[in-house]
């Protein structure tokens, strides 16, 4: 072998020789890692915040602002994580807080608030800061009772909502000296956020099988492993036990059965009603919105109360916008306007001894739903203080601009104690085909979208029925067929039968009677309402569990009206 070749052979030997060493160092170092948990540390990154918000131990992307008592938050997170109905007036650069019993509005740089239309000081004013608006911590507490902690060293801030469940803990050390890592994530190859010692307080937040998210009141929150935890109480955050007064109670399982009264320029004489068995709650449309500024029209007359409450009836006036969509858009645009509305409606059912209020808005731009939305908020505590019913009526669900895209029925229900679905005008009075205004199909379908796509509970949704129906003419022209209508009630359309000596047969596509006849060159179509339409009406409700009927309007019904409507289940 020459030396060449030797010298060639020992290099080779010795590459072999550092290959395997770097393998075994590679290895140690591998098995380290996979062994040795991680020394290093590194600071939680807070996003630059100085008073950072937590939830459940999760950072809010917008700090708080003050401290102690000047401490206030931030209304995008007050939004998203106490209640989202919380509602911000650009127009008055109000914020306005409401739940079932209380609503609270405050404005931007002013110490006076108003509570329940009472006014009350605060100690800091709402105010903004940038782009954002920041709300006092104080009256938060109040309206929805929340807590919050705040760090003194850090400024951190923990926010607890009312009915939140907090298990506090500690770390369990040998040694009370000792420490325990907190880190970024859920293994020991994390880097360490904290060391916790024994003396400090936990929050748990979530518990897995090896790992728990915790949270120092610091602010800092990580990963601790579980068995280095020992658990100390578990608290939750009150829900204050508010006393239900209201006269929703007495309706607690029985079904209602109203009647409208439309009251036009005539006043009704109570006296010639009769005694409408079955019936036990009216409501007259006495009430309307007048003008952009929400003043309200009265009707109302304390004798139709009276013999009312004699004959065990409730009375739910009803409000209506006037049906003026322009007019609408200013009235329920500011707060001050939807007040002077609520509180004249509150002295009229003061006045007159009401026992509910049925809202009845109609032609409405779909842009000023959320302003119905909240109409409804700030009247609902209000009403409840005063142990009135609050109602309001809606149409089935369509495309319809002004008559129903603005109704958001699904955010409405949580604030009404009742809902109208007025299931009629299937076929209306100008419609250019002639039909039923409402086949029972039609009827089904309307309340099962309500219930089903809403979520509107069926013991909230009250059935709407016509005791009226139109008459149909059809005649005729250019070898077109041109349509028109008119409405009669249910005497009027016997009447009518019996007259041209009519005999009805039963429409199974509609569920309902029908006739008709010729006069004059044209073609007469009647889909009758009677007993046989208006008991499968019953028996639907009845199906679906619906907390009662409503039938427009008393003036249009009869005697068999009242008596079928009667068999609703009580």
């Amino acid at each position: 072998m020459t030396r060449q070749r030797r010298s060639r052979t020992r290099r080779s030997r010795m590459i072999k020789w550092w290959i395997a060493v770097w393998m075994l160092i590679i290895a140690a170092g591998l098995a380290a890692f996979l062994i040795l948990p991680n020394p290093l540390h590194e600071q939680p990154d807070w996003k630059g915040l100085k008073k950072p918000i937590f939830v459940q131990g999760v950072l809010m992307n917008e700090p708080a602002y003050g401290t102690g008592e000047s401490l206030q938050l931030p209304l995008s997170v007050v939004q998203e994580q106490i209640n989202g109905n919380i509602h911000y007036e650009q127009a008055t650069r109000s914020v306005i807080l409401t739940t079932g019993h209380n609503i609270m509005q405050l404005q931007e740089g002013s110490k006076t608030a108003n509570l329940n239309m009472k006014s009350v000081q605060l100690r800091v004013a709402p105010q903004q800061a940038g782009d954002i608006v920041y709300i006092p911590i104080a009256p938060l507490k109040h309206i929805y009772h929340i807590d919050v902690y705040e760090d003194s060293q850090t400024g951190a801030v923990i926010l607890m909502r009312a009915g939140d469940r907090i298990q506090y803990a500690h770390v369990a050390t040998e040694d009370q000296d000792g420490t325990i890592p907190m880190r970024a994530a859920a293994s020991i190859h994390s880097r360490i956020y904290a060391d916790v010692t024994a003396a400090q307080r936990l929050r748990i937040w979530e518990t897995g099988e090896q790992w728990v998210l915790a949270q120092l009141d610091n602010g800092v929150s990580g990963y601790i492993q579980r068995d280095h935890i020992a658990l100390a109480d578990l608290v939750t955050v009150p829900v204050p036990n508010i006393p239900n007064n209201r006269k929703e109670n007495d309706w607690r399982g029985k079904k209602v059965n109203l009647a409208w009264e439309a009251v036009y320029e005539r006043r009704i004489d109570p006296h010639s009603i009769g005694e409408l068995p079955g019936v036990n709650v009216l409501s007259p449309t006495w009430f309307e919105m007048i003008d952009s500024k929400g003043n309200v029209r009265s009707k109302a007359d304390m004798e139709y109360v009276n013999w009312a409450h004699n004959r065990n009836k409730e009375v739910w006036a009803l409000l209506s916008n006037g049906f003026d969509a322009d007019r609408t858009t200013v009235a329920l645009g500011t707060y001050e306007n939807r007040s002077r509305i609520i509180a004249q409606m509150l002295e009229y059912a003061s006045m007159y001894q009401l026992d509910g209020i049925n809202i009845d808005f109609e032609s409405v731009h779909t842009s000023d739903g959320p302003n119905v939305v909240q109409f409804i908020r700030e009247l609902k505590p209000l009403a409840t203080q005063r142990d009135l019913v609050l109602s309001m009526d809606v149409t089935p669900k369509s495309n319809s601009e002004l008559w129903s895209k603005f109704l958001d029925r699904r955010a409405l229900a949580p604030s009404l104690d009742y809902m109208m679905l007025m299931a009629y005008d299937e076929h209306w009075a100008s419609s250019p085909k002639s039909g039923s205004v409402a086949s029972l199909p039609w009827v089904e379908n309307a309340v099962q979208r309500v219930l089903q796509e809403d979520e509107v509970p069926a013991d909230k949704l009250i059935l709407g029925v016509p005791l009226y129906t139109r008459v149909w003419t059809e005649q005729q022209q250019n070898g077109k067929t041109k349509v028109s209508s008119r409405a009669l009630g249910m005497q009027r359309v016997a009447n009518l039968i019996e007259q041209k000596k009519l005999k009805p047969v039963y429409d199974q596509t509609t569920g309902q009677n029908y006739v008709e006849y010729k006069e004059n060159g044209t073609t007469q179509k009647i889909w009758i309402e009677d007993e046989t339409s208006l008991k499968a009406r019953v028996q639907l409700a009845n199906k679906l569990g619906l907390a009662g009927i409503a039938s427009w309007t008393r003036g249009l019904g009869d005697d068999r009206a009242w008596d079928t409507l009667a068999t609703i289940k009580k």
